[in-house]
Parts: C-alpha cells; structure tokens; sequence
C-alpha cells in the first residue's frame, strides 16, 4: 500500500469506514495516484457488473433502484469484494 493511500485511510479518522472504496480507488486515479494491480482489477470488476446490471432492468424506476444500489455499493464496499468470483463477467 502506498504512503498515498496510508495518509488518506489515516486522514479519515473519526470515520466509522477504515476500508477502500471503488469510489476511494476513482479518487485517487483522478489524483495521479497509481491502484495496485488488485485494486484497478476491483475496478474494472465494478464497471462491468454495474453495466450488466444496469442493461438487465426491464423498466426506469427498476434501473433508477439498481443505479442507487450501485452507488451505495461503490461508495460503502471494500474493494476487495470486487474481486470475489462473482463480480467476473
């Protein structure tokens, strides 16, 4: 882990989430910070289930329910449940 990531996770005191995020991951690309290898595959992992996700709702208010839940997922989860089976497509 890089000393990037380590300031930011000890920034955060206070806060009740120690883990990172796929949006923390997004922030520090956006940064110039450069993921480890497992975490810019927890990405792209995200970025193809919430595309099959979001292509497999039958109406708008489902699709704006799975958008929602997405995005709770993204900012809530630690990455590492990225990397679970699962999320391979």
């Amino acid at each position: 882990m890089s000393n990037d990531i380590r300031q930011h996770i000890s920034n955060q005191k206070g806060l009740l989430k120690s883990e990172l995020s796929i949006n923390d991951l997004r922030e520090f690309e956006y940064k110039g910070i450069v993921l480890t290898t497992q975490q810019r595959l927890a990405v792209i992992n995200f970025d193809r289930y919430r595309i099959k996700q979001l292509n497999s709702q039958t109406t708008e208010q489902k699709f704006h329910q799975k958008y929602m839940q997405l995005q709770v997922m993204a900012n809530l989860s630690p990455f590492e449940e990225f990397l679970k089976e699962e999320y391979f497509l």
